[in-house]
């Protein structure tokens, strides 16, 4: 089967751009939005729309292949490939990536996948965006030619055994971090409710007092709302590394208040995101290593997971082989081909780390469904509820896709809305 024609198609992301620079100098916040001028370049305003490109391939038998091009909601930030907007971008796929792929004969996933994931422009690779969506639609394409679905190719491809029963799903709060936090103990959500502690003196405390409070207040309202007295849920809180900040990156004293917020939590599991943020890949890897070994050296059960300074395959690798934190995220996007997510994934549990599929909130319906396909095929700890940061939308959208996968592999799905 040949793919007969290409269509670039502008869409929205679940979320929005952030131009993390301005923010992180002080831009100041209005109402939904902020004040000032952007800092990073291609910005218009510090916040602004998302977007991203559905990528559709009409193939010989008529059917039609789809994925959705789409980037992390601080693009440009952090070493990440620039704004991606979808009048920059469409013009580049049509140019480079629609010639390749038009007429072309649909092969395997990974020879496909792995040749649109090494081209490169000015000697430079496709933007990581590109290689997300468009590797997407390969996937698609070769299930469509296979009659499989999704799942099945990958496993097929790379010697995997899909999952027969629901992935862990984290969901996020975004801001609204208890009224969020209620709807998902209300579902059920697995491993909630990353919280965005991203801000010292509303956030976190200055002594890490206003966290610890939230979790308290997490363990009452799981105790209160949950419908089964077996429901404990993971509890993970991301926190952009602003426990180091408030101890001066310190390890004794990250150690002891980790402990501390373990304590605050029993008996629910705690992991924490990004503890601290050194600037630099190499400096995070040798302190989440540290915090690692310090952790279990007191017999602490808190994990931490990696993020910062983790963004790509070659980076994730570096992190595993160093057991620097107890659990990475692929960040989905940041990986360019989904080709390489798998690949992450699967890295992971051969080496022992947990495996967090993640990826952003500004992603969109269509990659989400994907993302699940992945998951199912490769096994990680956790998969996250994306898009969007409004909870029940990204959660009902890989929930449901994951519970469609299991049904049509003639598993029985997972529980109910109301856990």
């Amino acid at each position: 089967m040949r793919i007969k024609k290409v269509l670039c198609v502008p869409a929205r992301g679940g979320f929005f751009f952030d131009d993390q620079h301005a923010i992180k100098q002080g831009a100041e916040a209005d109402g939904f939005t902020y004040k000032g001028k952007p800092v990073l370049p291609g910005f218009s305003r510090i916040r602004q729309a998302g977007e991203a490109i559905s990528v559709l391939l009409l193939l010989e038998n008529g059917e039609i292949a789809h994925g959705d091009c789409a980037a992390v909601q601080y693009s440009g930030a952090g070493g990440r490939d620039p704004l991606f907007l979808a009048s920059d971008f469409i013009p580049i796929i049509e140019q480079v990536v629609t010639p390749l792929l038009e007429g072309r004969q649909i092969t395997s996933f990974r020879q496909l996948a792995g040749e649109i994931d090494g081209l490169k422009v000015g000697n430079k690779p496709l933007h990581t965006a590109i290689r997300y969506g468009v590797t997407q639609a390969i996937l698609d394409a070769v299930a469509k030619k296979e009659r499989k679905l999704m799942v099945d190719v990958i496993a097929g491809e790379y010697g995997t055994k899909p999952a027969s029963r629901p992935l862990p799903i984290f969901a996020q709060t975004g801001d609204d971090r208890y009224i969020n936090a209620e709807k998902m103990i209300i579902k059920g959500v697995d491993v909630l409710p990353h919280g965005l502690i991203n801000h010292v003196p509303t956030k976190l405390g200055f002594q890490g007092e206003i966290l610890r409070e939230y979790i308290k207040w997490l363990k009452k309202r799981v105790m209160e709302l949950r419908t089964s007295p077996d429901y404990r849920p993971v509890l993970h809180i991301d926190v952009y590394g602003t426990i180091g900040m408030i101890f001066q990156n310190n390890l004794a004293k990250i150690t002891s208040y980790l402990r501390l917020l373990e304590e605050t939590a029993f008996p629910l599991p705690l992991r924490i995101e990004g503890p601290v943020d050194m600037g630099e890949r190499e400096g995070q890897i040798r302190m989440l290593q540290a915090l690692r070994e310090e952790l279990e050296k007191y017999g602490s059960k808190v994990e931490i997971v990696a993020d910062e300074w983790c963004n790509t395959f070659d980076d994730i690798k570096l992190f595993v082989r160093e057991r620097a934190g107890h659990m990475v995220q692929v960040k989905t996007p940041d990986l360019g081909g989904i080709n390489n997510s798998i690949e992450a994934v699967l890295y992971c549990r051969k080496y022992g780390m947990g495996a967090y599929l993640g990826g952003t909130c500004n992603e969109t319906d269509r990659s989400a469904q994907i993302c699940t396909h992945v998951g199912m095929a490769t096994g990680p700890d956790q998969i996250l509820a994306k898009p969007g940061m409004g909870m029940d939308e990204g959660y009902m959208i890989v929930f449901n896709e994951m519970n469609r996968i299991l049904a049509l592999r003639g598993v029985k799905p997972g529980r109910n809305a109301d856990g």
